[in-house]
């Protein structure tokens, strides 16, 4: 996971419009290009049967068009839309097919791994955004989430290069972009037209007539050069080398870190709740079989989900699946964090610590991602019903006021609730585990080295006195009675009683811990025998 944040794309300049309405060409000419191969799922159950197709963005667009095929049959109780991907023509269908949201809209655009899980409610429909974290093969980290072509940043004499791989959101459209013609392509759903108006619908009327009316006259400022089409705010050269550059570290850094860590995936989900018992969620592309389990429950007739019919328990079961998701990657981290304490406990080093720092990092980030997650399915149960009462205008009054979660779907969040009280509190634990292995590998690591630098000392104390009195004979004087006159058994006749006096009294604290220590065996040698005789 990255520690450090992808800076925000910057579409438009400080005090811009929020939202992203698609209704307004505008909102085409800025995100048209984000365009993915979606594998759209369309399930329609009730409790008597259930309906399951498979569609493409272009078969999607036209049952959304044709309103005799996309209406719902009268036996349907839930509808759900389960989109893999993100393309602007998908998502401006349904926004402008069901009324969403500009707010929830740009939020589903704007995929980045850093934002936090939240809930908004709105007076059609509610909008959860949320962080999965699934498990993923280290192999096949590098190649996740690769389909998307990402546009730079580049000057006129440079050719395109091929995009860095992330998983963020896409960057903003650049006056170089518009020189590609690529990215006005757009055969499913937008269709030239000769519209001139200010703000058109641009899903189904999209002018590509209408863009060069309106921006014909937008020429740089060479003669004669290509027409080019300046955002209110471009990304500069300099802001583009910096992202480069920026996103070059954490490459690094992901390369560094890849060896003895827990490989974690963490992509958003964006999911909306109608009133009228529609479900649409938002998965990355490369999440086609995340939602395998609840298709296949809803393939059941004697699930919860099919017996209840209820649209809430839907939305539920998506994150549950979310936080069994996040179980899977905390039992994981469980494991790694045993090997690395057997060896810690075996034989110490500065490999498992650096590991285990990396472990620390990670479990630290994957907390505060997890966090508001927990927020997010408490909001759901404690006030969800005062929320959809704060939106209507002029207050509650006698109007029975009714939530987006039914009274089963709290029900069984609070068990979700749970799950994610646990994932968090074993994060934690998991984290001071970590640190207190760093700290005794550190610890350890002193002790020998005290340990070293004790029997250094001892050998010191012992051949101290020796090497001074070698020192003494070992003088070159023309006369010197210790030596002419006597032998070698002089020297022992000075050095045993000095080494005698002074190694006790340097090595006196030693004595007397061994003392103490042979004193409270012996105590509980004699503790042991009465046991036994009085057992006798």
């Amino acid at each position: 996971m990255q520690r450090t944040a992808t800076t925000i794309s910057r579409y438009a300049g400080a005090g811009a419009e929020p939202g992203v309405d698609p209704r307004r060409s505008s909102a085409f000419l800025t995100y048209g290009h984000i365009k993915q191969n979606c594998v759209i799922d369309l399930v329609d159950y009730s409790t008597v049967r259930s309906s399951v197709g498979r569609m493409t963005n272009g078969e999607f667009i036209r049952l959304l068009n044709d309103q005799a095929a996309g209406a719902r049959e009268p036996w349907v109780k839930v509808r759900w839309i389960n989109v893999c991907g993100i393309s602007w023509d998908v998502i401006s269908a349904l926004a402008i097919h069901y009324d969403l949201h500009p707010l929830a809209v740009e939020d589903v655009i704007h995929q980045r791994r850093q934002s936090r899980s939240k809930a908004d409610y709105y007076p059609r429909h509610l909008f959860i955004r949320i962080l999965s974290h699934t498990l993923e093969d280290s192999k096949s980290n590098l190649n996740s989430d690769t389909s998307r072509y990402i546009p730079e940043a580049i000057d006129e004499e440079d050719q395109p290069r091929e995009p860095i791989r992330r998983a963020s959101s896409p960057g903003p459209m650049t006056s170089a972009d518009y020189r590609h013609k690529e990215f006005f392509s757009d055969s499913d759903g937008h269709q030239p037209s000769g519209s001139s108006e200010e703000d058109v619908t641009v899903f189904g009327t999209a002018p590509r007539n209408g863009l060069n009316m309106r921006f014909g006259s937008m020429r740089s400022g060479i003669s004669g050069g290509p027409r080019v089409f300046s955002p209110g705010m471009p990304v500069t050269r300099q802001e583009s080398t910096a992202r480069r550059r920026r996103e070059k570290a954490e490459l690094t850094l992901e390369e560094l870190k890849k060896d003895g860590r827990v490989n974690v995936r963490v992509q958003p989900i964006s999911i909306f709740l109608l009133r009228n018992g529609t479900v649409i969620s938002f998965l990355p592309q490369n999440c086609v079989d995340f939602a395998g389990p609840i298709m296949a429950r809803l393939r059941q007739p004697d699930t919860g989900l099919r017996t209840s019919a209820d649209a809430s328990l839907l939305v539920q079961s998506i994150l549950d699946l979310v936080v069994d998701s996040a179980l899977e990657v905390v039992d994981a981290f469980h494991e790694k964090l045993l090997e690395l304490e057997h060896d810690v406990l075996i034989k110490p080093n500065m490999k498992t610590v650096a590991r285990l720092h990396i472990i620390s990092g990670d479990l630290t980030l994957h907390k505060r991602t997890l966090e508001p997650l927990k927020t997010v399915i408490y909001g759901l149960r404690r006030y969800d019903v005062d929320r959809c009462a704060a939106l209507i205008e002029g207050g509650a009054g006698n109007v029975k006021v009714e939530g987006f979660m039914s009274h089963k779907g709290k029900i069984y969040l609070a068990d979700v609730h749970d799950h994610m009280d646990y994932i968090l509190t074993s994060m934690d634990m998991f984290a001071g585990i970590a640190e207190n292995l760093i700290n005794y590998t550190f610890n350890m690591k002193a002790y020998e080295m005290n340990e070293v630098m004790r029997r250094l000392t001892l050998a010191t104390i012992i051949f101290l006195p020796l090497t001074l009195l070698t020192g003494y004979f070992g003088m070159n004087f023309s006369s010197m009675w210790s030596v002419d006159l006597h032998s070698d058994l002089l020297f022992w006749i000075i050095a045993i009683p000095v080494m005698a006096i002074i190694i006790p009294i340097f090595i006196w604290p030693d004595i007397k811990r061994v003392l103490h220590y042979t004193e409270k065996r012996f105590a509980a040698r004699m503790a042991q025998k009465a046991v036994k005789y009085k057992r006798a």
